[in-house]
């Protein structure tokens, strides 16, 4: 069986997103220099007050960092040990976990992209967003749209700063849709999926990217694989 390196990261700072759900910033701790591929997850180890020892995988939220930082996007799970301890750590206090794993990260080449994400289905994608908007050669002469679903308002996570990266680049586009909106929300009302076909139309010459519980990644994929879309185009990974 293959043996993977064990870290240490200590908690900076969290930030709550919603009732239930925060952002949590960490440093890796004793390394130089901890590098991970946008998209890609950690197995976060604990004990449980029990004895028993539990893992989980969670997306990093994060690009690379120089500093060897990254974040999670965690929602508080009813009766779940591990989102519960994360959710509650104070700053300062430490984690142990192994990583980074996954293929779920940009794949060459660049070209026009749709991300599609519900809930903390986010978090890879914020990662690969913000390293592809990063630098100019990462995204120039390429359209980027985030179709971000959520149930209310104040589930839109990154709100503001998805905002701002949109207003900065002309080549990005935010675009939320609320399955539960309030009567005086003027965005877009519905599913992700129901506006898909606005994005891409009729073309399969893009890439997707799309993040979240199983029933919408199907549907996704469903309707661009009925375009005919070409499997190796549509990245998927799905959060049950």
């Amino acid at each position: 069986m293959a043996q993977f390196q064990s870290f240490e990261a200590r908690v900076l700072r969290t930030v709550p997103l919603s009732e239930f759900t925060k952002h949590i910033e960490l440093g890796v701790s004793g390394v130089a220099h901890f590098g991970f591929a946008p998209g890609q997850w950690l197995s976060v180890k604990a004990t449980t007050p029990d004895g028993e020892e539990m893992t989980r995988a969670y997306s990093i939220a994060s690009p690379p960092s120089e500093n060897s930082h990254f974040a999670f996007c965690l929602n508080r799970v009813q009766d779940g040990y591990m989102s519960n301890y994360l959710c509650n750590l104070d700053t300062g206090a430490q984690i142990a976990f192994q990583g980074p794993f996954g293929n779920f990260i940009l794949h060459p080449p660049a070209r026009d992209t749709v991300f599609i994400a519900t809930g903390t289905g986010i978090a890879p994608l914020r990662s690969m967003l913000h390293w592809l908007l990063a630098e100019p050669d990462r995204h120039q002469e390429r359209q980027f749209w985030l179709l971000f679903g959520a149930r209310r308002e104040q589930d839109i996570y990154y709100r503001e700063e998805f905002e701002t990266l949109a207003a900065k680049h002309a080549n990005f586009h935010f675009l939320p849709t609320l399955s539960r909106p309030e009567a005086d929300w003027n965005g877009r009302r519905g599913y992700v999926q129901e506006h898909l076909p606005e994005i891409v139309g009729n073309r399969t010459d893009m890439h997707a990217y799309i993040c979240g519980l199983a029933k919408m990644v199907k549907a996704n994929r469903d309707f661009l694989k009925n375009l005919g879309w070409d499997r190796s185009s549509i990245r998927y990974e799905r959060y049950d």
